[in-house]
């Protein structure tokens, strides 16, 4: 369910159809009702309430199919809903589809088990020695978990312990999503599982711990970051899947643009100064930095890194992860690194002070110093640095520029249709209505109703000429920087995502979404 729908009653009926193809049934709802009698009369049961069962159906009128509802749940009363049954569909699909293969799956180990004359009355933790049987059924269902999220291009899967049952939700395309629903007395087998599969110690629940699984399937390389919360209900584990055989490291193909384009491919050609990626986490930011290092990898440069974590392998770049409990810090990564003759350098983040100031005597001794930060926009990096401390007459010689960034969605090419946007819109945005026609998704089998499909990104590039380093050596006020980029010919985030979508690439709401009136 949207945030929107939990912000309101959850019985709040209006709220539930508004997002019917996303609303989230609890299990003891959907068990009343079987999936084969839900896609007979196209109806998905929502909620009970006083012992009546409230339901969307795509014909609320339907006397035969309440009598009949009645008799199945054995419930007092059926209070319908009227809904498309296009939503009606998408949300039977989601809620009913893993419990079906979930119990697919239990219901073989129970016949295996009970040809071998194993006790199938419950399903309990397993012990680590239970865990190497090939058929155990957390097994299969753990590996149909991460099957079935690397096939829909999940990024993250969500294993979230709650007081009856195990949540599972899935990121995709920057959102989270209902995923599955289990047993309260599946979550011991299935956390034991993933954290043995990890390389963590599943004696330890009272601390968070991090590690990795290298997930074969077909010709996929998948390798899996995990890391593990304390929460009341039990461990938390979040699990990042890096699809390591889908990557291509072509800035080409990262939404990059035009001027914008060509002018970072020129700054990452430089031989020295600071080039630094900004956004939020979860942006992209890392991704770009692969990208810009692809275009400048040959046996001429000795390129090193210092990241946390190491998401990718690069050939022919000296890779270092930081390790706090060793004491390899971003600062003590990049200290060392400056005794290995680099000729670039990439570090994952700036962070602090120390690690500001040694990137900075990097590039003012001949290195190019790629980097992150964590700052609205391109020109929030210079007071950023301004507020760790370095002087502004460091910063306007060791920086050369600043990309800023975030991801959008792209429209479902297969269900895009023309959006109506109301005038006043235009006028907000200070755009003639003849400027063109934006898009959007309806909703459709491909898109599994999202209305979207994989993500670009809109960007906006801070170049530091002469004149942009006086400003800076002069301790320029934030909104001066932005004006005097502007002057230069840089385009915000907002104008780059209203050109993508304009383009009919991504959506209005999207870029509204995802930035800020004039960022």
């Amino acid at each position: 369910m949207s945030d929107k729908a939990k912000k309101k009653d959850i019985y709040d009926i209006e709220a539930i159809l508004g997002e019917l193809k996303d609303y989230y049934v609890a299990p003891e709802v959907l068990k009343l009702v079987p999936k084969k009698t839900a896609s007979k009369f196209a109806i998905i049961p929502l909620f009970v309430k006083d012992e009546v069962l409230n339901i969307a159906s795509s014909d609320s009128d339907d006397l035969h199919t309440l009598d009949e509802l009645r008799r199945v749940t054995n419930l007092r009363a059926i209070k319908p809903y009227e809904a498309s049954k296009e939503d009606i569909l998408l949300a039977i699909d989601r809620n009913y589809g893993l419990q079906e293969r979930v119990k697919d799956i239990l219901g073989e180990v129970r016949k295996e088990r009970l040809s071998e004359g194993m006790d199938t009355s419950s399903i309990r933790g397993l012990t680590e020695d239970e865990m190497t049987v090939e058929k155990a059924p957390v097994i299969k269902l753990v590996n149909h978990v991460i099957q079935h999220a690397v096939e829909d291009r999940v990024s993250d899967i969500h294993f979230e312990p709650e007081e009856r049952f195990l949540r599972v939700r899935l990121r995709v395309d920057g959102q989270l999503e209902e995923g599955y629903v289990f047993e309260k007395n599946l979550e011991s087998s299935i956390l034991t599982r993933i954290k043995i599969s990890a390389g963590m110690d599943i004696a330890e629940k009272r601390r968070p711990q991090d590690g990795r699984i290298q997930f074969k399937m077909e010709s996929k390389q998948i390798d899996i970051r995990v890391s593990s919360l304390p929460t009341v209900f039990g461990e938390n584990l979040v699990l990042r899947l890096l699809d390591k055989s889908s990557v291509h490291w072509d800035m080409g193909t990262l939404g990059m643009e035009g001027s914008v384009l060509e002018d970072f491919r020129k700054l990452v050609r430089r031989p020295n100064g600071i080039l630094l990626v900004t956004g939020p986490t979860g942006s992209g930011k890392s991704t770009t930095l692969y990208a810009a290092l692809s275009e400048i990898i040959c046996v001429e440069k000795n390129i090193v890194t210092v990241e946390d974590p190491v998401e990718y392998q690069l050939e022919m770049v000296r890779q270092t992860q930081v390790n706090v409990k060793a004491g390899l810090t971003f600062a003590a990564g990049l200290r060392s690194i400056l005794r290995q003759d680099p000729d670039v350098i990439l570090v994952g983040e700036i962070r602090d002070q120390e690690t500001a100031e040694i990137a900075i005597q990097a590039a003012l001794t001949g290195h190019l110093v790629l980097s992150t930060l964590h700052t609205n926009d391109a020109a929030g990096a210079i007071t950023r640095l301004e507020d760790m401390g370095i002087p502004p007459f460091l910063i306007a010689n060791s920086i050369i520029g600043v990309l800023a960034q975030r991801l959008v969605r792209k429209i479902c090419p297969h269900c895009k249709t023309e959006d109506s946007v109301p005038p006043s819109i235009f006028k907000e945005l200070e755009m003639k209505e003849s400027a063109g026609a934006f898009h959007i998704g309806k909703g459709c089998s491909e898109c599994k109703g999202q209305r979207y499909t994989g993500r670009t990104s809109i960007h906006e590039l801070l170049i530091v000429n002469e004149a942009m380093k006086n400003a800076i050596t002069k301790h320029a006020e934030l909104d001066e920087i932005r004006t005097l980029a502007r002057n230069n010919g840089m385009k915000n985030l907002r104008e780059d995502g209203i050109r993508k979508a304009l383009a009919g690439i991504t959506s209005l709401e999207e870029v509204l979404g995802a930035t800020t009136e004039g960022v």
